[in-house]
């Protein structure tokens, strides 16, 4: 079994990556650390690398067909790791997960209709929605005492009106890493079929469940759910190719698939581009050994951090994730305000992270933080974190 390197730093200079070229104009400095936007540091596997330069050995990048194993790989795919008979007529291409949402109320709302979002929540989830002429909805997560988070129904009774067209679920929830239950997704899929709501439900991080936990696909909890849902899902997360947009939509009720799909056919946004199938195919066929082991990396960097909190930083409170390389920092004991907050991260640490606000109700006093990196540049985060708090302290 061949065994990957995860702990090389790999120097991004010059690959015009967002995270550390976007520092300066959104954080108006560029010697941050940047641990934010949700794409990992490891090298993408060499078996995707491969594949796509043995394409690029032909010297022709004209319009091709999907290859023939395209599909295949993602059904059997979804089946091995979720348990999920997902039907060839269900799924199609999307550029992007976030644009399919944008694409789903387009198709089935009006301008001045409602979206239900569940915060702290993905962001563009909101931002979306508003931008589409859609009203937002807030039903804002109940956190408990061991610090993850429950769907409050009595809220979502009180919230929910007949303007509500759509439900955006997160699932595996980001920015609390934390993966529904059957039994929480299933009363959700009677709610909502019950008030006759679409389900959107992005599921992106399914193929990355941490410490024995497991993700469990909306649509195949009940029947309800199959009926009301669209499915997004994609290989980019987990196999580091956000770059390379690969997304799918699954939609099992034909009703919705027809007009879904022939909005998708009609604007031509089906068409996946040259590398996504070969990068997926690749993914899905070759990467479970890739992924078991960069899934035991991700869980000791998880570890790292709980234990540097603890010993040297209680003030910080990590929320361990049950899936994805994001881990949600509780730094509420801190008492600082946002603005003071992020003044500690930026101006003392010099580390940029997401802030909790960005993902609304609930978001006040965290920060979301990417452990998808060398532990070598975890270290010095968790250090450069350290010694800011420790000022901070000093001049109190």
């Amino acid at each position: 079994m061949e065994c990957y390197d995860f702990n090389t730093r790999i120097d991004r200079t010059g690959s015009g990556d967002l995270k550390h070229n976007a520092l300066l104009p959104r954080w108006g400095r560029n010697d941050l650390l940047p641990l934010w936007v949700a794409d990992m540091d490891f090298a993408t596997p060499p078996f995707i690398v491969d594949a796509l330069k043995k394409r690029m050995e032909h010297p022709i990048f004209g319009y091709t067909v999907e290859p023939e194993d395209y599909w295949p790989a993602v059904i059997d795919w979804i089946k091995s790791h979720h348990n999920w008979d997902v039907q060839r007529e269900w799924l199609r291409f999307i550029p992007g997960i976030v644009k399919g949402i944008g694409f789903v109320l387009n198709v089935f709302t009006k301008p001045g209709e409602k979206v239900i979002i569940q915060p702290p929540v993905y962001h563009p989830f909101r931002l979306t929605p508003e931008a589409n002429g859609c009203k937002v909805v807030f039903n804002p997560l109940k956190r408990g005492a061991d610090g993850y988070y429950e769907m409050d129904f009595e809220n979502l009774e009180q919230v929910c009106d007949e303007q509500c067209r759509i439900f955006i679920l997160c699932n595996p929830h980001n920015p609390a890493g934390q993966t529904w239950s059957a039994e929480t997704l299933r009363r959700l899929a009677d709610f909502c079929f019950e008030h006759h709501l679409l389900v959107i439900s992005d599921e992106i991080h399914a193929d990355m469940a941490l410490f024995g936990n497991r993700h469990t696909p909306f649509a195949t909890v009940s029947k309800r759910a199959a009926e009301i849902s669209i499915t997004f899902g994609a290989p980019t997360k987990t196999f580091n190719l956000a770059g390379i947009v690969s997304s799918y939509a699954i939609v099992p009720n034909e009703t919705l698939r027809a007009k879904f799909f022939r909005w998708l056919s009609a604007n031509e946004l089906d068409e996946p581009t040259l590398f996504a199938p070969i990068a997926t195919i690749a993914a899905f066929r070759q990467g479970e050994n890739w992924r078991r082991q960069m899934l035991r990396y991700v869980e000791e960097n998880v570890l790292f951090v709980e234990d540097f909190c603890h010993r040297y930083i209680p003030q910080i409170r990590p929320l361990r994730p049950q899936a994805s390389f994001l881990v949600w920092l509780d730094c509420t004991a801190l008492s600082l305000s946002h603005r003071l907050l992020q003044k500690l991260f930026v101006e003392k640490a010099h580390l940029a992270l997401n802030d909790g606000e960005m993902f609304g109700e609930g978001g006040q006093g965290h920060m979301r933080m990417n452990v998808g990196t060398p532990r070598s540049i975890l270290q010095q985060a968790m250090e450069q974190l350290r010694a800011a708090i420790d000022s901070l302290i000093i001049q109190e």
